[in-house]
């Protein structure tokens, strides 16, 4: 994948860290993510190599004798593992005779939930680690602390004096780039091909892996639907009069698409507090840029002041960066859930990032250059809600400017995130 080639991943620190501590690492994500270079990057340091499942020779081998393929000298890597789930039952064997860290790293396509059998090998036995598009500060080559900052207990140290110069234009085509890596440095025409084939390739053959279904040519218009209403509250009866599948298969189709990773759905936070807060969850496209290219957005028209043009940008800004800050969130231990937060009454908090401890931090996230009460207004909701709990808020903008607003809620340009 010539795309990676220079790019460091943050996560390829954080899988060496957790195999001297577990025998299973898993990682999963999207497809052609770059879990295969990340394995193969791995394998070159352990001076070993990939058993590659997605290779057929290579799958018939280890379909006639798993057994000898995971018995080997640790570690053993495997990629794509969910074609065979024989091997899990042999990976199930060798942990049973041995424990010891850093024995097996697995990558594959698909969630271990999705399928019965990796479910049932793997429980309590595997240590899962996603891995998501680039982060824009791996693009860029800059540590991002953003999220790490927020629960530092310091979180003003991300208000700095210097002024961003991040304008709507180079917001818009970050959105419409994302972060996969074959896609990230190819021309416009070149990646709009690219996403047009990865989604065929998805809802073909990676659906195919998890569920064999018989309406498999709505999956395209649910897919479009679910794109068109990223970063918005789920509404299963509108998206199954959308798609023209009944409620129950839609519900279905929706976990399907979230098991090859190609969306995800953001849980409401505070269920039990109030009976005026909502249960429904948001969904999100998994990568901006194809949330742009299912609804063929460019950059020229994100940029548009018409009010279509500004729903769209302001939605798709939402999905970046809520995209971001997970990416981030991954990295770090003790930071367990990621949800949002609304009210009957209109209140909403875009993110609610949860610590192990129940410590949380409010992100809202604001497409304006300029920020108002009713802007922060939420978040101190959220914190008288959540009281010694609620460690920070953050506004996010397209603004200049990073300020104390009060109280321990800032305002920060979006572009630190990834500013050091």
């Amino acid at each position: 994948m010539p795309a990676q080639k220079g790019i460091e991943r943050r996560i390829r620190q954080i899988v060496l860290d957790r195999m001297t501590e577990e025998p299973l690492v898993l990682l999963q994500g999207p497809r052609t993510v770059g879990k295969t270079y990340l394995l193969n990057d791995l394998a070159a340091h352990f001076r070993t190599e990939v058993v590659d499942l997605d290779d057929p020779p290579t799958l018939d081998a280890v379909r006639s004798d798993p057994a000898t393929f995971v018995g080997g000298p640790s570690p053993v890597l495997i990629d794509e593992y969910q074609h065979e789930p024989a091997v899990l039952a042999a990976i199930k064997a060798e942990l049973n005779k041995d424990l010891r860290p850093g024995r097996f790293l697995l990558a594959g396509s698909t969630r271990t939930t999705a399928i019965q059998e990796v479910a049932q090998y793997l429980a309590g036995r595997v240590s899962r680690l996603p891995v998501l598009p680039f982060s824009q500060g791996e693009i860029g080559a800059a540590r991002e602390d953003f999220v790490e900052a927020l629960f530092s207990g310091d979180p003003g140290r991300l208000v700095t004096p210097a002024r961003s110069t991040t304008s709507r234009e180079e917001y818009a085509q970050r959105i419409v780039a994302g972060g996969m890596p074959i896609a990230v440095t190819r021309s416009a025409a070149a990646r709009n091909r690219w996403f047009d084939d990865y989604v065929e390739v998805v809802l073909q053959r990676g659906v195919a892996e998890v569920a064999n279904i018989r309406q498999r040519h709505q999956l395209p218009v649910l897919l479009r639907h679910l794109a068109s209403r990223t970063a918005q509250l789920l509404n299963m009866t509108t998206t199954a009069r959308a798609a023209t599948l009944d409620r129950h298969t839609a519900a279905d189709y929706l976990s399907l698409l979230e098991a090859v990773f190609v969306i995800r759905q953001i849980p409401a936070w505070g269920k039990t507090l109030g009976k005026r807060t909502s249960e429904a969850p948001k969904v999100h496209l998994i990568d901006s840029g194809l949330a742009a290219r299912l609804l063929c957005l460019t950059p020229e028209h994100l940029i548009r002041r018409d009010p279509a043009a500004l729903t769209e940008f302001g939605h798709l800004l939402e999905t970046f960066v809520v995209g971001e800050l997970i990416k981030q969130a991954t990295w770090l231990d003790g930071v367990t859930g990621w949800h949002h937060w609304r009210t009957y009454d209109g209140d909403e908090v875009d993110l609610v990032l949860e610590r192990d401890d129940g410590a949380i931090v409010g992100l809202e996230v604001k497409s304006g250059t300029r920020i108002l009460d009713k802007d922060v207004r939420p978040l101190d909701k959220l914190r008288d809600l959540a009281g010694t709990a609620f460690l920070a808020g953050v506004v996010l903008y397209t603004g200049e400017w990073s300020y104390n607003y009060r109280d321990g809620l800032l305002v920060l340009p979006i572009d630190r995130l990834w500013t050091p």
